[in-house]
């Protein structure tokens, strides 16, 4: 289980911020080119091995998980916090959307076509990401295919550094250390996209999101 006090701060934090945020993030993806042609690539895989039943794990006010169903997928949202769920709920009311934890999901093994982890690791404690990567598997179908988002650390020396997140606690990630606990998961890196960070950007990150497929 997720270390309970990070997973309740995070929660709360989220709460508080949940309509700004909705706001701020409901049009991001119009702007951003490659997340797009990474999501369509997504979709893409996912509907070549199975149903395309996908879950959008930490999925906010919803507005991925829309992005999704528009690409022809079987796509429902969890979110930790309750709060996110009812601006999803209201914002796609022909979408599912439950409240969860990433570390304990309500889905039986082995039904899902994809995950979408799409940044919502990076308040998950280093020591705990392994249990979450293990759930991700669990309700993968074999042949089901992950694509997890994170921004990375700056270099290959720091497997993991804290960064100062404007909600709660979070950290960074080594590409290919967490692809090598992807591995050891079970789940097999298939591809990856590093986009370097733009000067406009708030934080000079480059953001990485990686494919992997469950054997």
């Amino acid at each position: 289980m997720v270390e309970h006090d990070a997973f309740n701060t995070t929660r709360e934090a989220y709460d508080a911020v949940a309509p700004a945020y909705a706001r701020l993030f409901r049009d991001t993806l119009r702007d951003s080119p490659l997340d797009r042609a990474m999501l369509g690539a997504f979709a893409e895989v996912v509907r070549a091995h199975g149903d395309g039943r996908v879950a959008d794990l930490g999925c906010g006010p919803g507005h991925v998980t829309a992005h999704l169903d528009g690409l022809g997928l079987a796509a429902c949202g969890v979110d930790a916090s309750p709060a996110m769920i009812t601006s999803a709920r209201q914002a796609y009311p022909d979408l599912r959307f439950d409240v969860g934890s990433m570390a304990a999901l309500n889905i039986a093994d082995g039904v899902l076509g994809g995950v979408l982890s799409r940044w919502s690791i990076i308040h998950t404690p280093p020591r705990e990401l392994p249990t979450i990567l293990k759930e991700f598997h669990r309700v993968l179908a074999p042949g089901g295919h992950l694509l997890i988002g994170f921004s990375a650390t700056d270099g290959p020396s720091h497997p993991t550094q804290v960064f100062d997140h404007t909600v709660a606690p979070a950290y960074r990630w080594s590409p290919d250390h967490l692809a090598a606990m992807l591995r050891e998961s079970g789940l097999a890196e298939v591809a990856r996209m590093v986009r370097e960070p733009q000067p406009t950007d708030r934080r000079q990150f480059q953001e990485v999101h990686l494919l992997a497929r469950k054997a």
